[in-house]
């Protein structure tokens, strides 16, 4: 399964990029070119990269969440300025949640980490919460109320802390049949299959939420799909919690990139038939007489020694290795 997918990035390389020319572009001495960015992430993230007040030497990144006020009641606020000290501004940009600002004057010759943190935004967003219940479960402290964030319109992820695990569940929503179908194989198969006996417990169920929900207002439907992950300490423990909060965060785009390659890799391959099929019964000939301008009619098709039968939807038939249509008046011509 790990070798037939793609592992997406919690980092936002646009960002990386960007800062990235920026940031050598200063310390060269470089011009420096005005920038005016908005760009989006994956569950509806906006950005938008800017300079503050027109100011070249200034570079403001700024971050919208729809869930940006649930996460506040899990202490985002704190873990963003922890996170990023000086650089968080006093007042966000209108209509954004977070603003970072950087002087291009006082970037370090070392800004690889600089950069990491920037592109890591809406992951270090998602960890205060995460990082919040693996502590209360590190303590033993499992009387705390379940936390709930609508991260996407109709989808909800649900985090809750007992004193030998943190369970994790995603709620999904599968708009189409076909999606249906290709997400319940694909996590039917992490079920049942683990990359490693270190890996977490993954449970799956469609249209019915888990028992850790019942008596909640999680949505029944049979389009909805919940993902339940079931963290044990040696997930959450601080050795560990970064590699875990990666990849939670980036579970839902993960899950549906596949199925939508899934489906994509589905259509090429029957349209890879399609072509060999339609090349075997005589496309060449089809191609040849449209390349003309017209299709030579004919009412009957007969078979001799010198010509073979090609059936079609006018009933015409054309020599094998002669790209050449033949109607029934020319073969009595010719005869």
């Amino acid at each position: 399964m790990s070798k037939a997918t793609i592992m997406l990035d919690s980092n936002n390389k646009f960002i990386t990029e960007a800062l990235s020319n920026q940031f050598s572009n200063a310390l060269a001495g470089n011009r420096l070119e005005s920038v005016n960015f908005h760009f989006k992430d994956f569950d509806g993230v906006a950005y938008h990269m800017s300079n503050p007040n027109d100011d070249k030497n200034k570079i403001m990144l700024s971050i919208y969440l729809s869930y940006y006020e649930e996460l506040q009641e899990h202490g985002i606020n704190e873990r963003i300025r922890q996170e990023y000290g000086i650089y968080v501004a006093e007042k966000p940009e209108p209509q954004y949640n977070i603003s970072l600002i950087y002087d291009l004057t006082e970037i370090p010759q070392k800004y690889d980490d600089l950069i990491f943190k920037a592109a890591r935004l809406k992951r270090n967003c998602l960890a205060s919460v995460f990082e919040k219940y693996f502590e209360f479960q590190e303590r033993g402290d499992a009387g705390q109320n379940r936390a709930v964030i609508h991260y996407r319109e109709d989808e909800t992820m649900y985090v809750e802390a007992k004193s030998d695990r943190v369970t994790v569940i995603f709620s999904t929503v599968f708009n189409d049949p076909a999606d249906i179908i290709i997400g319940k194989i694909f996590l039917q198969e992490i079920h049942g299959k683990r990359a490693s006996q270190t890996a977490p417990q993954v449970i799956f169920s469609l249209g019915e939420p888990p028992l850790e929900l019942k008596n909640s207002n999680a949505r029944i439907s049979e389009g909805i799909g919940y993902v339940t992950f079931v963290l044990l300490p040696k997930h959450t423990c601080k050795a560990s919690r970064d590699n875990t909060i990666d990849l939670l965060s980036i579970f839902r785009s993960y899950l549906h990139y596949h199925i939508k390659g899934t489906k994509v890799i589905k259509v090429c391959y029957c349209f890879t038939n399609l072509l060999l099929l339609l090349l075997r019964i005589g496309l060449h000939p089809i191609e040849n007489a449209l390349q003309n301008g017209r299709i030579l009619k004919n009412t009957e098709s007969r078979k001799t020694e010198s010509y073979t039968r090609a059936e079609d939807y006018n009933g015409s038939y054309f020599r094998k290795r002669r790209i050449t249509w033949i109607s029934n008046s020319e073969y009595r011509n010719r005869g």
